[in-house]
Protein backbone atom coordinates (compact mmCIF):
# COMPACT_ATOMS: atom_id res chain seq x y z
CA UNK A 1 0.00 0.00 0.00
CA UNK A 2 1.31 3.52 -0.86
CA UNK A 3 1.93 5.42 2.21
CA UNK A 4 2.15 9.28 0.39
CA UNK A 5 -1.31 10.84 -0.27
CA UNK A 6 -0.29 14.22 -1.80
CA UNK A 7 -1.20 13.43 -5.39
CA UNK A 8 -2.48 10.76 -7.00
CA UNK A 9 -1.71 6.86 -8.01
CA UNK A 10 -2.87 4.63 -10.17
CA UNK A 11 -4.05 2.10 -8.61
CA UNK A 12 -6.11 4.13 -5.99
CA UNK A 13 -9.88 2.90 -6.45
CA UNK A 14 -12.37 5.94 -7.47
CA UNK A 15 -15.18 5.81 -5.58
CA UNK A 16 -18.51 7.44 -6.43
CA UNK A 17 -19.98 7.01 -3.24
CA UNK A 18 -23.63 7.22 -5.18
CA UNK A 19 -24.89 4.23 -3.78
CA UNK A 20 -29.02 5.12 -2.71
CA UNK A 21 -30.64 2.03 -2.78
CA UNK A 22 -32.85 1.65 0.30
CA UNK A 23 -31.21 1.53 3.58
CA UNK A 24 -28.81 -0.81 2.52
CA UNK A 25 -25.36 -0.40 3.54
CA UNK A 26 -23.24 1.17 0.40
CA UNK A 27 -21.04 -2.38 -0.69
CA UNK A 28 -17.98 -0.24 -1.50
CA UNK A 29 -17.67 1.30 1.56
CA UNK A 30 -18.34 -2.49 3.22
CA UNK A 31 -15.38 -3.52 0.78
CA UNK A 32 -12.93 -0.72 2.00
CA UNK A 33 -13.62 -1.64 5.94
CA UNK A 34 -12.60 -5.41 5.01
CA UNK A 35 -9.70 -4.29 2.88
CA UNK A 36 -8.74 -2.56 6.45
CA UNK A 37 -8.97 -0.22 9.05
CA UNK A 38 -6.98 2.69 6.55
CA UNK A 39 -7.22 2.42 2.69
CA UNK A 40 -6.75 5.11 0.12
CA UNK A 41 -9.75 6.62 -2.33
CA UNK A 42 -10.34 9.25 -4.82
CA UNK A 43 -13.26 10.96 -4.68
CA UNK A 44 -15.47 12.85 -7.69
CA UNK A 45 -13.43 16.28 -7.21
CA UNK A 46 -10.43 17.12 -5.81
CA UNK A 47 -6.80 17.82 -6.39
CA UNK A 48 -5.36 14.72 -4.96
CA UNK A 49 -6.26 10.83 -3.36
CA UNK A 50 -6.92 10.55 0.53
CA UNK A 51 -6.62 7.92 2.91
CA UNK A 52 -9.81 6.79 4.68
CA UNK A 53 -10.22 5.65 7.91
CA UNK A 54 -13.05 3.18 8.35
CA UNK A 55 -12.90 1.48 11.95
CA UNK A 56 -14.19 2.98 15.43
CA UNK A 57 -10.88 3.84 16.89
CA UNK A 58 -9.36 5.02 13.83
CA UNK A 59 -11.94 7.57 13.93
CA UNK A 60 -11.58 8.47 17.29
CA UNK A 61 -7.88 9.26 16.83
CA UNK A 62 -8.32 10.87 13.49
CA UNK A 63 -11.39 13.52 15.43
CA UNK A 64 -9.41 14.30 18.54
CA UNK A 65 -5.66 13.88 17.53
CA UNK A 66 -4.62 17.60 16.89
CA UNK A 67 -2.10 16.72 14.11
CA UNK A 68 -5.01 16.52 11.70
CA UNK A 69 -6.36 19.79 10.95
CA UNK A 70 -9.54 20.75 9.34
CA UNK A 71 -7.80 24.30 9.12
CA UNK A 72 -5.11 23.05 6.86
CA UNK A 73 -7.73 21.91 3.92
CA UNK A 74 -8.85 25.52 3.31
CA UNK A 75 -7.55 27.24 0.61
CA UNK A 76 -6.68 23.47 -1.56
CA UNK A 77 -8.94 21.35 -3.71
CA UNK A 78 -9.11 18.71 -1.28
CA UNK A 79 -10.44 15.89 -2.26
CA UNK A 80 -14.82 16.04 -1.94
CA UNK A 81 -17.62 14.35 -3.06
CA UNK A 82 -19.19 17.94 -4.21
CA UNK A 83 -18.35 20.18 -6.90
CA UNK A 84 -18.45 22.98 -5.02
CA UNK A 85 -17.00 22.90 -1.00
CA UNK A 86 -19.96 22.98 0.87
CA UNK A 87 -18.01 24.59 3.83
CA UNK A 88 -16.41 28.36 3.51
CA UNK A 89 -13.24 29.10 5.33
CA UNK A 90 -14.72 30.97 8.13
CA UNK A 91 -16.99 28.15 9.36
CA UNK A 92 -16.74 26.68 12.57
CA UNK A 93 -16.62 23.19 11.01
CA UNK A 94 -12.90 23.94 9.30
CA UNK A 95 -11.59 25.51 12.28
CA UNK A 96 -8.75 23.97 15.02
CA UNK A 97 -8.32 24.66 18.88
CA UNK A 98 -7.83 26.62 20.32
CA UNK A 99 -10.16 28.78 18.21
CA UNK A 100 -12.91 26.38 16.88
CA UNK A 101 -12.67 25.69 21.01
CA UNK A 102 -13.88 28.98 22.11
CA UNK A 103 -16.56 29.21 19.73
CA UNK A 104 -18.30 25.88 20.47
CA UNK A 105 -17.93 26.67 23.82
CA UNK A 106 -20.44 29.63 23.45
CA UNK A 107 -22.42 27.95 21.17
CA UNK A 108 -23.09 24.71 23.69
CA UNK A 109 -24.63 27.44 26.47
CA UNK A 110 -27.58 27.41 23.66
CA UNK A 111 -27.59 23.74 23.43
CA UNK A 112 -27.20 22.59 27.11
CA UNK A 113 -29.64 20.01 28.16
CA UNK A 114 -31.96 22.76 30.44
CA UNK A 115 -31.48 25.14 27.26
CA UNK A 116 -32.93 22.17 24.83
CA UNK A 117 -35.38 20.80 27.15
CA UNK A 118 -36.97 24.17 27.25
CA UNK A 119 -37.34 24.03 23.41
CA UNK A 120 -39.02 21.00 23.79
CA UNK A 121 -42.54 22.09 24.07
CA UNK A 122 -42.30 24.91 21.21
CA UNK A 123 -40.83 21.55 19.07
CA UNK A 124 -43.88 19.46 20.03
CA UNK A 125 -46.19 21.84 18.98
CA UNK A 126 -44.78 22.28 15.87
CA UNK A 127 -44.96 18.63 15.47
CA UNK A 128 -48.72 18.77 16.60
CA UNK A 129 -49.48 21.46 14.27
CA UNK A 130 -47.24 19.67 11.21
CA UNK A 131 -49.69 16.70 12.22
CA UNK A 132 -53.18 18.00 12.55
CA UNK A 133 -52.49 18.98 9.09
CA UNK A 134 -51.74 15.95 7.24
CA UNK A 135 -54.68 14.35 9.49
CA UNK A 136 -56.81 17.41 7.75
CA UNK A 137 -55.61 16.32 4.68
CA UNK A 138 -56.47 12.62 4.95
CA UNK A 139 -55.05 9.63 3.14
CA UNK A 140 -52.72 9.01 1.15
CA UNK A 141 -50.43 11.23 2.44
CA UNK A 142 -46.59 11.99 2.09
CA UNK A 143 -44.78 12.04 5.70
CA UNK A 144 -41.91 13.69 3.95
CA UNK A 145 -43.74 16.21 3.05
CA UNK A 146 -46.23 16.99 5.84
CA UNK A 147 -43.04 15.88 8.69
CA UNK A 148 -39.36 15.23 7.62
CA UNK A 149 -39.04 18.26 5.44
CA UNK A 150 -41.12 20.60 7.75
CA UNK A 151 -40.79 19.81 11.64
CA UNK A 152 -36.41 20.40 11.51
CA UNK A 153 -36.75 23.61 9.32
CA UNK A 154 -39.57 24.82 11.05
CA UNK A 155 -37.56 24.26 14.22
CA UNK A 156 -34.21 25.76 13.28
CA UNK A 157 -35.73 28.45 11.62
CA UNK A 158 -37.87 29.66 14.12
CA UNK A 159 -35.04 29.07 16.88
CA UNK A 160 -33.11 31.52 14.60
CA UNK A 161 -36.10 34.10 13.89
CA UNK A 162 -35.95 33.24 10.38
CA UNK A 163 -39.17 34.49 8.90
CA UNK A 164 -41.79 32.36 7.25
CA UNK A 165 -41.02 34.16 3.69
CA UNK A 166 -37.38 33.54 3.03
CA UNK A 167 -37.88 29.77 4.44
CA UNK A 168 -38.39 28.28 1.09
CA UNK A 169 -35.13 29.99 -0.06
CA UNK A 170 -33.16 28.74 2.70
CA UNK A 171 -34.13 25.43 1.52
CA UNK A 172 -33.48 25.95 -2.03
CA UNK A 173 -29.77 26.96 -0.85
CA UNK A 174 -29.59 24.05 1.34
CA UNK A 175 -30.35 21.30 -1.63
CA UNK A 176 -27.98 23.06 -3.78
CA UNK A 177 -25.16 23.20 -1.58
CA UNK A 178 -25.30 19.38 -1.34
CA UNK A 179 -25.55 18.86 -4.51
CA UNK A 180 -23.49 16.24 -5.98
CA UNK A 181 -23.87 17.06 -10.10
CA UNK A 182 -20.50 18.68 -11.53
CA UNK A 183 -23.55 21.44 -12.99
CA UNK A 184 -24.48 21.98 -9.74
CA UNK A 185 -21.03 24.32 -8.79
CA UNK A 186 -21.99 27.77 -9.48
CA UNK A 187 -25.48 27.14 -8.08
CA UNK A 188 -23.63 25.92 -4.86
CA UNK A 189 -21.21 28.73 -5.11
CA UNK A 190 -24.00 31.40 -5.30
CA UNK A 191 -26.23 29.79 -2.80
CA UNK A 192 -23.19 30.22 -0.18
CA UNK A 193 -23.07 33.53 -1.68
CA UNK A 194 -26.22 34.32 -0.45
CA UNK A 195 -26.60 32.94 2.60
CA UNK A 196 -23.65 34.53 3.74
CA UNK A 197 -24.86 37.78 2.97
CA UNK A 198 -28.31 36.65 4.30
CA UNK A 199 -27.21 35.83 7.47
CA UNK A 200 -24.65 38.95 8.18
CA UNK A 201 -27.60 41.22 7.39
CA UNK A 202 -29.53 38.81 10.36
CA UNK A 203 -26.72 39.09 12.46
CA UNK A 204 -26.33 43.37 12.36
CA UNK A 205 -30.40 43.14 12.71
CA UNK A 206 -29.89 41.72 15.93
CA UNK A 207 -27.41 43.12 17.60
CA UNK A 208 -29.29 46.73 16.94
CA UNK A 209 -32.87 44.76 17.80
CA UNK A 210 -32.11 41.62 19.99
CA UNK A 211 -35.30 39.32 20.16
CA UNK A 212 -36.14 36.30 22.17
CA UNK A 213 -34.29 33.95 19.12
CA UNK A 214 -31.61 32.23 19.51
CA UNK A 215 -29.16 34.45 17.08
CA UNK A 216 -29.95 37.05 19.64
CA UNK A 217 -28.71 34.53 22.68
CA UNK A 218 -25.66 33.80 21.06
CA UNK A 219 -24.86 37.73 20.49
CA UNK A 220 -25.24 37.58 23.86
CA UNK A 221 -23.24 34.36 24.89
CA UNK A 222 -20.17 35.05 27.25
CA UNK A 223 -17.53 32.59 28.53
CA UNK A 224 -14.99 34.80 29.93
CA UNK A 225 -14.14 37.88 27.82
CA UNK A 226 -15.32 35.72 25.16
CA UNK A 227 -18.22 36.94 22.88
CA UNK A 228 -18.74 36.34 19.40
CA UNK A 229 -17.64 38.57 16.75
CA UNK A 230 -20.45 39.24 13.45
CA UNK A 231 -18.43 37.10 11.22
CA UNK A 232 -18.36 34.02 13.44
CA UNK A 233 -22.27 34.37 14.42
CA UNK A 234 -23.27 34.89 11.13
CA UNK A 235 -21.23 31.86 10.07
CA UNK A 236 -22.39 30.07 12.91
CA UNK A 237 -26.04 30.89 12.26
CA UNK A 238 -25.83 30.05 8.68
CA UNK A 239 -24.42 26.61 9.97
CA UNK A 240 -27.07 26.09 12.34
CA UNK A 241 -29.51 26.45 9.51
CA UNK A 242 -27.64 23.41 7.42
CA UNK A 243 -27.91 21.55 9.83
CA UNK A 244 -31.78 22.02 10.36
CA UNK A 245 -32.23 21.01 6.93
CA UNK A 246 -29.51 17.42 7.18
CA UNK A 247 -29.31 15.20 9.50
CA UNK A 248 -33.27 15.65 11.22
CA UNK A 249 -34.62 15.52 7.85
CA UNK A 250 -32.84 12.64 6.37
CA UNK A 251 -33.35 10.53 9.77
CA UNK A 252 -37.02 11.31 10.18
CA UNK A 253 -37.55 9.96 6.71
CA UNK A 254 -35.40 7.07 7.14
CA UNK A 255 -36.25 6.14 10.56
CA UNK A 256 -40.09 5.92 9.43
CA UNK A 257 -39.24 4.11 5.97
CA UNK A 258 -37.53 1.22 8.78
CA UNK A 259 -40.92 1.61 11.30
CA UNK A 260 -43.51 1.20 7.75
CA UNK A 261 -41.34 -1.93 6.25
CA UNK A 262 -40.51 -3.60 9.70
CA UNK A 263 -43.36 -4.31 12.29
CA UNK A 264 -41.40 -5.99 14.71
CA UNK A 265 -39.70 -2.31 15.19
CA UNK A 266 -43.13 -0.76 15.01
CA UNK A 267 -44.03 -2.77 17.84
CA UNK A 268 -40.78 -1.71 19.79
CA UNK A 269 -41.75 2.05 18.77
CA UNK A 270 -45.24 2.08 20.50
CA UNK A 271 -43.73 0.75 24.10
CA UNK A 272 -43.55 3.80 25.33
CA UNK A 273 -41.24 7.26 25.65
CA UNK A 274 -38.30 4.82 26.89
CA UNK A 275 -38.70 2.00 24.68
CA UNK A 276 -39.33 4.55 21.98
CA UNK A 277 -35.93 6.41 22.87
CA UNK A 278 -34.10 3.11 22.97
CA UNK A 279 -34.91 2.21 19.53
CA UNK A 280 -34.09 5.67 18.02
CA UNK A 281 -30.78 5.67 19.70
CA UNK A 282 -30.10 1.99 18.03
CA UNK A 283 -31.27 3.27 14.75
CA UNK A 284 -29.78 6.28 14.80
CA UNK A 285 -26.34 4.05 14.21
CA UNK A 286 -27.73 1.52 12.03
CA UNK A 287 -28.80 3.93 9.56
CA UNK A 288 -26.83 5.14 6.70
CA UNK A 289 -28.01 8.76 6.57
CA UNK A 290 -25.49 9.97 4.02
CA UNK A 291 -23.09 8.93 1.22
CA UNK A 292 -19.71 8.41 1.34
CA UNK A 293 -17.84 10.65 3.43
CA UNK A 294 -17.67 14.47 4.49
CA UNK A 295 -15.11 17.53 5.48
CA UNK A 296 -11.63 15.46 5.06
CA UNK A 297 -8.81 16.69 7.52
CA UNK A 298 -4.79 17.09 6.38
CA UNK A 299 -2.09 15.70 8.21
CA UNK A 300 0.14 18.10 10.32
CA UNK A 301 2.71 15.49 10.71
CA UNK A 302 3.92 12.08 9.92
CA UNK A 303 1.41 9.52 12.28
CA UNK A 304 1.19 6.23 12.21
CA UNK A 305 -2.26 4.70 12.13
CA UNK A 306 -3.40 1.53 11.07
CA UNK A 307 -0.23 -0.03 10.16
CA UNK A 308 0.43 2.43 7.24
CA UNK A 309 2.26 5.96 7.95
CA UNK A 310 0.27 8.99 6.85
CA UNK A 311 2.48 11.64 5.78
CA UNK A 312 2.73 15.31 6.54
CA UNK A 313 0.36 17.45 3.59
CA UNK A 314 -1.93 13.70 3.32
CA UNK A 315 -5.56 14.43 2.91
CA UNK A 316 -7.01 12.01 5.69
CA UNK A 317 -11.39 11.59 5.23
CA UNK A 318 -13.01 9.07 8.42
CA UNK A 319 -16.06 7.22 7.74
CA UNK A 320 -18.66 7.66 10.27
CA UNK A 321 -21.07 5.44 8.93
CA UNK A 322 -18.41 2.70 8.87
CA UNK A 323 -17.49 3.36 12.36
CA UNK A 324 -20.48 2.26 13.24
CA UNK A 325 -20.44 -0.72 12.13
CA UNK A 326 -17.59 -1.67 14.06
CA UNK A 327 -17.83 -4.99 15.15
CA UNK A 328 -15.16 -4.43 17.41
CA UNK A 329 -17.19 -1.55 18.81
CA UNK A 330 -20.81 -3.04 18.20
CA UNK A 331 -21.59 -6.91 18.08
CA UNK A 332 -23.18 -8.36 15.09
CA UNK A 333 -23.31 -4.52 13.78
CA UNK A 334 -25.82 -4.85 11.02
CA UNK A 335 -28.93 -5.83 13.22
CA UNK A 336 -30.87 -3.75 14.93
CA UNK A 337 -30.85 -4.34 18.63
CA UNK A 338 -33.02 -2.05 20.83
CA UNK A 339 -31.14 -3.73 23.71
CA UNK A 340 -28.04 -3.29 22.78
CA UNK A 341 -25.35 -2.19 25.47
CA UNK A 342 -25.01 1.51 25.51
CA UNK A 343 -21.98 2.65 23.54
CA UNK A 344 -21.72 6.04 22.37
CA UNK A 345 -22.33 6.26 18.34
CA UNK A 346 -21.00 8.61 15.85
CA UNK A 347 -24.02 9.89 13.59
CA UNK A 348 -23.30 12.79 15.22
CA UNK A 349 -19.73 13.15 14.86
CA UNK A 350 -17.05 12.95 17.15
CA UNK A 351 -14.42 14.82 18.98
CA UNK A 352 -14.20 18.56 18.37
CA UNK A 353 -16.43 18.58 15.57
CA UNK A 354 -19.26 16.53 16.82
CA UNK A 355 -22.55 18.26 16.29
CA UNK A 356 -23.16 20.44 18.92
CA UNK A 357 -27.09 20.66 18.26
CA UNK A 358 -27.27 17.12 18.49
CA UNK A 359 -29.70 17.42 21.89
CA UNK A 360 -31.74 19.50 19.26
CA UNK A 361 -31.80 16.71 16.95
CA UNK A 362 -33.34 14.19 19.70
CA UNK A 363 -35.84 16.14 20.97
CA UNK A 364 -36.97 16.51 17.16
CA UNK A 365 -36.93 12.47 16.75
CA UNK A 366 -38.85 11.89 19.61
CA UNK A 367 -41.28 14.76 18.96
CA UNK A 368 -41.57 13.56 15.35
CA UNK A 369 -42.53 10.06 16.07
CA UNK A 370 -43.98 10.32 19.99
CA UNK A 371 -46.86 12.59 18.34
CA UNK A 372 -46.96 10.06 15.36
CA UNK A 373 -47.65 7.16 16.76
CA UNK A 374 -49.90 8.23 19.03
CA UNK A 375 -51.94 10.22 16.60
CA UNK A 376 -52.03 7.58 13.99
CA UNK A 377 -52.17 3.91 15.80
CA UNK A 378 -52.91 2.57 11.99
CA UNK A 379 -50.40 4.19 10.37
CA UNK A 380 -49.16 1.80 7.72
CA UNK A 381 -47.46 2.72 3.95
CA UNK A 382 -49.65 3.03 0.85
CA UNK A 383 -47.24 2.07 -1.52
CA UNK A 384 -45.23 -1.03 -1.93
CA UNK A 385 -41.36 -0.71 -0.90
CA UNK A 386 -40.14 -0.95 -4.19
CA UNK A 387 -42.02 1.72 -4.80
CA UNK A 388 -40.53 4.52 -2.47
CA UNK A 389 -38.67 7.19 -4.11
CA UNK A 390 -35.06 7.64 -3.31
CA UNK A 391 -32.44 10.80 -3.34
CA UNK A 392 -29.71 10.43 -6.01
CA UNK A 393 -29.03 13.65 -6.36
CA UNK A 394 -27.29 14.85 -3.57
CA UNK A 395 -24.82 13.24 -0.59
CA UNK A 396 -27.44 12.57 1.77
CA UNK A 397 -29.59 9.12 1.88
CA UNK A 398 -33.30 9.22 2.66
CA UNK A 399 -36.73 8.58 0.50
CA UNK A 400 -38.01 11.73 -1.47
CA UNK A 401 -41.59 10.96 -0.58
CA UNK A 402 -43.17 8.19 2.43
CA UNK A 403 -46.91 7.82 1.27
CA UNK A 404 -48.70 6.71 4.36
CA UNK A 405 -52.35 6.01 5.54
CA UNK A 406 -53.97 4.89 8.42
Amino acid sequence: MTETGTGTTPDTPTCPFDFSRGLEFDPSLAELMNQGAVTRIRLAYGEADAWLVTGFEGVRQVTTDQRFSRAGIMGRDYPRMTPEPIVSAESINVLDPPRSTRLRTLASQAFTKGAVERMRPAVEAVAGELLDAMAEQGPPADLVRHLSDELPQQTICTLLGIPAADRPAMRKYAHQLLSTAPEARQGAADAKRELRGYFGAMVAERRRAPGDDLISALAAAQEGEDTFDDEDLAVMSLTLMLSGHDTATCEISNIAYLLLTRPELMRRARGGPESLSRLLDELLRYIPFRKGVGIPRVALADVELGGVTIREGDFVHVSYLTANRDPERFAEPDTIDPDRPAAPHMTFGWGGHRCIAAPLAMVELEAAFGGLLARFPGLRPAVEEKDVVWDTDTIRRFPLTLPVSW
